[in-house]
């Protein structure tokens, strides 16, 4: 089963914009892609996943979330979270 790790942000979110280079570094440390979503313009996923703040981290695996992340996130707890759910365990 396919994990996919999704950011959901908005356009002039301080938190957001805070958030973009976490992703960028977490992607690169783990060899992941990360999809960045603009909620405002894809409203169909704030009824998908009940989204309510930006930015807000998920991790899907199939058509389940496994990990639900609201609001800015650190490096550490990204990378920790996405590991919990990776096929095989990465090296620290």
């Amino acid at each position: 089963m396919a994990m996919r790790v999704i950011s959901f942000y908005q356009e002039g979110c301080m938190g957001c914009e805070e958030q973009t280079p976490i992703l960028h570094e977490v992607e690169q440390d783990l060899g992941i892609e990360i999809e960045e979503i603009d909620a405002v313009k894809n409203p169909e996923y704030i009824k998908e996943y009940n989204l309510r703040v930006t930015p807000t981290t998920l991790i899907i695996e199939g058509s389940e979330v496994r990990e639900r992340m609201v609001g800015l996130v650190h490096r550490e707890d990204l990378e920790a979270a996405i590991r919990r759910h990776l096929p095989e365990p990465l090296p620290r």
